[in-house]
């Protein structure tokens, strides 16, 4: 029995090759999407799973209560590794997590840029990091001591083993000994650091992490075995408390959450002090659109499988005649759905090996074939049978139902309310493309938006070059030579990335303060010259000057500031920050220092020469001469500070690294809402066929009698336009409710536009009209002799 039904797939799919490589390519289409995004999806969810304590490590995070407001985030004091080891028995080990920094090191003749981090001793018993030279006791031991990656290692000593004991000189000023080499992070890690430092030499080094009421670098903890996170969790919440200023309001405190480590990747966005989301929206969206072009893969070969249905009519009263029943009809054309959605699979797998390097450039990963992992290929088998037997049950179903009598006496077996099915399944089909078309029309604008926004500075031409080894003492004598160099228009210091300025403090006073308030300011520091370097407006007052020797203690804030001051007039009114008594210079208008993400915040500017508190050279090029001014900088760094590489970063570079992840979602949604319009005009494809198999005597007799060409066609295509139509309206508030919801997560966002919905509308009626208008024109000009000769 199985043979025969076999033989007969076969001889189905060699007479209708045509048809069969449509249904086919539909299916392997649909479901080499659906792979690539379920390979995308399992790399996502996989990040940070392979460390053997996962289930015992946590990352910890700071909630902070002032001024009626509520935030929290991952940053926390630099002591609290020890403090918890110390201090709470539950914690087997604890280790803190610097911020990655890019730092020189030189062995030998040998000099490199790495980066890399600060943690404690007891990391690399706390995370799955494997050695390969050296122990885990002692890799961070020591202030002295290092661990390098196997690249690193090779970089300078050739292998690892050659490594260890090694000595390696720190950014020209710490003498450090090689302790351990590690394996190269995998792609599998959220972390990629070449190095790490021994944490109490970084903290003692950085000078404020030392205090516990300062905020900065992560922590992390991993628990003893047997102990109640949930438990723990309620216990560490006011740990803070013990080391607080008694004295301190109320109204004011901060509090200790923990999160499970390797949810952080995708759980790792707050909404005020909670836990909201994070990566894992765009898993579940991308998720979400696998299942749908599936689902219209799936909807294409019903469509397809069903508008053949008249070609197999006879065929089907024949084999119920000689006493076949509905059963075995069913299981034959659910057999021959999953020989195939079998060969579509077997297509799909060549196509994911072919499209997998592509895909990865794309999404900048390091997905790799699943070949050897036989659950893939169990879930994959799984996939392909499910979507042979859920793409083949209406068929089945439908052709199975045919009454032999009348399909021998040739009456059209096909009824209302199959019809009435496959248009909506079409219709459905057009939903789903036409959301996916207007997702990536709002999801392309608003990558625009953040792209060409006016942030209250100019990006163009502005470099920023980091001060290390000599150059800070040598900072004045930097600037004046660079200024006269050929192709730099202005330069100064800033003591972090403009665009990025995160630190902040509540220590801030000013003449008629409510004592009961604790505002959040940002605060920086910056060098003479800024704002035009910068291209800042000021909206009163005056810039730092050298002609004023008092500005050493003057500040410059922006209009969020002002506002929550509250005074009209604040140049020349005092200020004092961190017991820092000065005077309000001069008011910037608001400029974007952070992410679009979040709200222009209030930020403070107080001149850092006293404290040579800088990070950052920001210089102005001048247009077109980029070149010019990087081969000046170059030349002067390698005078001024020989022992250090010359390296820069463009600003406007670090501010699209902001919006990666929406730049990917574009391209991944540009890419499968065009493949899915593809599938689905398949689908549309095969309901036209249908229908114009069905109305082939009418449209015979019709031009019989007159109607013309044009009339046929419109006869025709009316219907399928219609029902793209009526895709467009159900789609349209579905769409404007999706993509609202995704523009929430940016407090400035490109409006939803009513084109927009015009536009994909449109597309999608003109992407219908040049499917079907083959064949509506090929039915409207058949002869009309041969067809009715031939009823």
């Amino acid at each position: 029995m199985f043979q025969n039904y076999l033989k007969i797939a076969l001889r189905h799919l060699s007479a209708h090759r045509g048809h069969s490589a449509i249904n086919i390519a539909g299916l392997a289409l649909g479901l080499t999407c659906s792979l690539l995004i379920y390979l995308w999806v399992a790399d996502e969810r996989g990040i940070d799973h392979f460390h053997q304590n996962g289930d015992r490590l946590y990352t910890l995070y700071t909630q902070m209560f002032f001024d009626g407001k509520k935030v929290a985030g991952y940053g926390t004091p630099g002591p609290l590794p020890t403090e918890l080891e110390r201090r709470l028995p539950e914690v087997e080990a604890a280790s803190g997590f610097s911020y990655n920094s890019i730092n020189t090191f030189r062995a030998g003749n040998k000099t490199i840029k790495e980066e890399g981090n600060a943690a404690s001793p007891a990391f690399f018993r706390m995370f799955s990091y494997p050695l390969l030279a050296g122990s885990a006791t002692e890799a961070l031991a020591m202030h002295e001591s290092i661990a390098i990656s196997a690249s690193m290692a090779t970089a300078f000593w050739g292998s690892p083993a050659a490594a260890i004991g090694q000595t390696i000189r720190y950014e020209n000023k710490k003498d450090l000994t090689v302790k351990a080499v590690y394996a190269d992070i995998p792609a599998t890690s959220s972390w990629h650091f070449d190095f790490l430092l021994n944490w109490d030499y970084y903290i003692h080094e950085t000078g404020w992490m030392l205090d516990m009421g300062n905020l900065g670098p992560s922590t992390y903890v991993l628990l003893k075995k047997g102990t109640d996170p949930a438990a723990f969790a309620r216990k560490i919440t006011h740990f803070y408390d013990l080391y607080a200023d008694p004295n301190s309001k109320k109204e004011t405190r901060s509090m200790l959450g923990m999160e499970p480590y390797r949810d952080v990747y995708l759980h790792g966005h707050f909404e005020e002090h909670h836990l909201s989301g994070g990566r894992i929206e765009y898993v579940e969206l991308f998720s979400l659109v696998a299942i749908a072009i599936l689902l219209i893969a799936c909807i294409n070969f019903m469509n397809l499988t069903t508008a053949r249905s008249l070609r197999r009519a006879k065929e089907i009263g024949v084999r119920k005649v000689m006493g076949a029943v509905r059963g075995l009809l069913i299981r034959q054309f659910i057999g021959e759905a999953m020989l195939m959605s079998l060969v579509s699979a077997a297509l799909a797998l060549l196509l994911t090996a072919i499209l997998l390097p592509a895909f990865n450039e794309l999404t900048a990963k390091h997905i790799a074939f699943p070949g050897y992992n036989p659950s893939f290929w169990a879930a994959f088998l799984g996939l392909a049978l499910l979507t042979g037997v859920l793409s083949g049950s209406y068929p089945a179903l439908y052709l199975s139902s045919f009454s032999p009598i009348r399909v021998l006496k040739g009456a059209t077996p096909a009824g209302g309310r199959s019809g009435l099915f496959r248009k909506v399944l079409v219709v459905f089909q057009f939903v789903l493309s036409i959301v996916l078309i207007v997702s990536t029309l709002l999801i392309a604008r608003q990558v625009r938006y953040v792209q060409d926004v006016n942030l209250g500075y100019d990006r163009e031409n502005l470099l920023y070059v980091p001060i290390e080894g000599d150059l800070m003492p040598k900072k004045d004598v930097f600037i004046q030579e660079a200024l006269r160099s050929p192709g730099i228009s202005r330069v100064s210091m800033i003591s972090q990335s403009p665009t990025n300025i995160e630190n902040g403090t509540i220590n801030v006073q000013w003449e008629g303060k409510d004592p009961n308030a604790t505002p959040m300011f940002t605060q920086a520091a910056v060098g003479y010259d800024f704002t035009r370097t910068m291209g800042l407006q000021i909206a009163s007052g005056r810039d730092f000057s050298r002609s004023f020797p008092t500005d050493s203690d003057s500040y410059l804030i922006n209009e969020a500031a002002a506002k929550i001051i509250g005074y009209k007039d604040l140049v020349g009114r005092s200020l004092s920050q961190w017991g820092r008594q000065g005077k309000i210079i001069g008011v910037l208008k608001d400029f974007h220092y952070m992410s679009l993400h979040t709200e222009i915040k209030p930020i403070i500017f107080r001149l850092g020469y006293r404290e040579n508190y800088f990070f950052w050279f920001l210089v102005r090029t001048q247009p077109g001469k980029t070149r010019e001014a990087l081969t000046s900088l170059r030349s002067l760094c390698g005078q001024l500070n020989p022992a250090f590489p010359f390296s820069y970063l463009f600003s406007d570079e670090e501010y699209a690294k902001q919006y990666a992840n929406e730049a990917l979602e574009g391209k991944l949604a540009i890419v499968f809402s065009l493949l899915a319009v593809l599938i689905s005009c398949l689908g549309l494809l095969g309901l036209s066929v249908f229908a114009a198999e069905q109305r082939t005597r009418e449209i015979s007799i019709r031009k019989v009698l007159g109607a013309s060409v044009a009339s046929l066609f419109g006869l025709v295509s009316g219907e399928f336009l219609a029902l793209v139509g009526l895709a467009c309206a159900m789609a349209i508030p579905l769409s404007w409710w999706a993509m609202h919801s995704w523009l929430q997560h940016f407090a400035y966002r490109t409006p939803i536009s009513w084109w927009v919905f015009a536009l994909a509308g449109l597309a999608a009626v003109l992407v219908a009209l040049a499917t079907i208008s083959y064949q509506a024109l090929r039915v409207a000009r058949a002869n009309p002799a041969r067809t009715l000769r031939a009823e």
